[in-house]
């Protein structure tokens, strides 16, 4: 059995032992409407922007947005190792990643373990802790992304990022609880050097990769994780015993934002680098057609599914499952988003309507903690903190 299959079943057994399962997975709605600009109940807030000075050396640049968020980040991690406790009674695995996570800083590839080191200190917290933040996303995201062309030609790049699952059932708030800490460390981050936007991003408050970002005039980009029996989890503990010849996904896509210049050298730099783990990266341009899903394990490319007009692919949605499968029964985010934008149709697309589908249960779940909108042609990036009222799927 692949890693998801294990991990879903084991949630879907819990959360009907402790109620949370309030109908048949997946709890479903009609496809909602009316929801753009963002209000109400499913509405936690907006996103607010930083700016990170490339100019600056790395351990430095983060300073700012640390030293306002440094108690979230806290707060956040403690509860992780309240939880690492939970399981591991003795504390032996906070005292390994306080003790042994630190020496292998040097191992990650420029600038990302200077910038993690300034973190650290502009933080107050332990090095390998803030270490093990950064390593968390490599393997525990669940996501929907979906790239659309209008009936003009303009492109429209959205997602839900969702995260948290198995990280702590808060019963008092029915929510899991590592999603809540997160979104106080949500922020959409622009990223300059000589005083001009690089690139701009949808990220969290002491990560250094990127998840979400847009690259102005040329292209956006938004990763899924894929799960897969030779996952994140084997990469991670690889590069753990010295096996280093695969890149961090997140690493990448902030690598791809930074330094691609095109819509093809984004495509070809993340079809053809070897990664940690599986990943889907969905890419949108800045042109008719520029839009896909690579599909990626390990070591290769095994697919790329492209916008394509003349066969009637005028969107590509993407969520955790290879798009030539069926996703899992208690786990289909895929076929009600798909509903949504096809009622929605490609006359209709907008901020507006795109919104509207990543609003509809169980494409919002409880899980989802903020939803960024993205258009490459008007230079626009749009976050909302995201929340879903019950009854909401826990996945």
């Amino acid at each position: 059995m692949s890693a998801l299959p294990l991990r879903l079943l084991l949630c879907f057994v819990v959360a009907s032992l402790s109620g949370l399962a309030q109908d048949v997975p997946p709890y479903t709605e009609d496809c909602r409407s009316g929801t753009y600009p963002p209000s109400g109940p499913t509405f936690k807030g907006n996103v607010s922007w930083y700016t990170v000075n490339l100019d600056q050396a790395p351990q430095e640049r983060w300073q700012k947005l640390i030293s306002e968020k440094k108690t979230a980040l806290s707060i956040l991690i403690q509860a992780i190792k309240d939880l690492a406790t939970s399981f591991f009674p003795s504390e032996k695995i906070i005292k390994l990643v306080d003790t042994k996570l630190p020496l292998l800083i040097g191992t990650l590839p420029c600038p990302f373990g200077e910038e993690i080191k300034g973190i650290a200190d502009a933080s107050g917290l332990p090095l390998g802790e803030v270490m093990l933040f950064n390593i968390f996303y490599e393997v525990f995201t669940v996501c929907t992304s979906v790239v659309a062309e209008d009936k003009s030609g303009k492109l429209y790049h959205a997602r839900n990022l969702d995260f948290g699952l198995f990280l702590g059932w808060d019963v008092k708030n029915n929510s899991w609880m590592v999603t809540q800490l997160l979104r106080p460390l949500v922020v959409n981050v622009d990223f300059q050097r000589n005083g001009k936007t690089v690139f701009v991003s949808t990220s969290f408050a002491g990560y250094v990769g990127m998840l979400t970002g847009m690259k102005p005039g040329i292209f956006s980009l938004t990763m899924n994780e894929r799960f897969s029996i030779d996952g994140g989890y084997i990469g991670v503990l690889e590069w753990i015993l010295g096996k280093r010849d695969g890149m961090w996904m997140s690493f990448l896509t902030r690598s791809v934002l930074e330094n691609a210049t095109s819509y093809e050298e984004a495509k070809t730099l993340l079809s053809k680098t070897k990664l940690l783990a599986p990943a889907y990266f969905i890419l949108g341009g800045n042109k008719s057609e520029e839009g896909c899903v690579i599909t990626r394990s390990r070591a290769v490319c095994l697919d790329i599914w492209e916008l394509d007009l003349k066969n009637g692919t005028w969107y590509v949605l993407e969520t955790n499952y290879d798009h030539w499968k069926a996703p899992l029964p208690i786990d289909n985010r895929r076929d009600p988003a798909m509903k949504c934008m096809r009622r929605t149709s490609q006359q209709n697309i907008s901020f507006g309507t795109i919104y509207d589908m990543l609003s509809t249960k169980p494409v919002l779940n409880k899980l989802t903690t903020y939803t960024t909108l993205m258009s490459v042609s008007d230079n626009k990036l749009e976050a909302y903190l995201r929340i879903c009222p019950d009854p909401c799927m826990p996945w």
